[in-house]
């Protein structure tokens, strides 16, 4: 006698696009969260290795929880609305620009590594920014 082989159901072609989008989006959203509290609690700690005074890590932190909160919100609409995800991509670049700029010029006393630090940073979001805004086009391009 023989059994049937179980496989997963495939997902419908349009469906992977969104699912990008989401991926990115929550993936993104759980790790600015977790670096928003390392900003947080750490911020004493992080100050002399980086260069990072607490009056610049402290609200780094907290707006990088917001922007977790944001993410993880857009991340649970059933149908991501474009405008939100387009808001993402647009913000997401201007951050990477500022770690850049943060890191390249002298506005903070960074230290060696906490110039490497804020441009891993940029990279890490520059990743995120670029799988989003690929999830967003084949969003667009399946019709969701």
């Amino acid at each position: 006698m023989s059994t049937p082989a179980m496989t997963a159901p495939r997902p419908a072609a349009g469906r992977a696009a969104p699912d990008l989008l989401r991926s990115s989006l929550r993936v993104d959203g759980w790790s600015s969260a977790a670096f928003g509290l390392v900003m947080l609690v750490g911020n004493t700690w992080l100050s002399g290795p980086l260069g990072l005074p607490a009056t610049w890590s402290v609200p780094f932190g907290i707006a990088l929880l917001g922007g977790a909160a944001a993410l993880a919100l857009i991340a649970g609409y059933p149908r991501i609305p474009a405008h939100l995800a387009v808001t993402v991509v647009v913000g997401n670049t201007l951050s990477c620009a500022a770690l850049l700029l943060l890191a390249f010029t002298d506005v903070l006393p960074l230290t060696g590594l906490g110039r490497a630090f804020l441009v891993v940073g940029a990279l890490v979001v520059a990743v995120f920014t670029e799988c989003e805004f690929v999830g967003l086009r084949r969003a667009r391009n399946a019709g969701d």
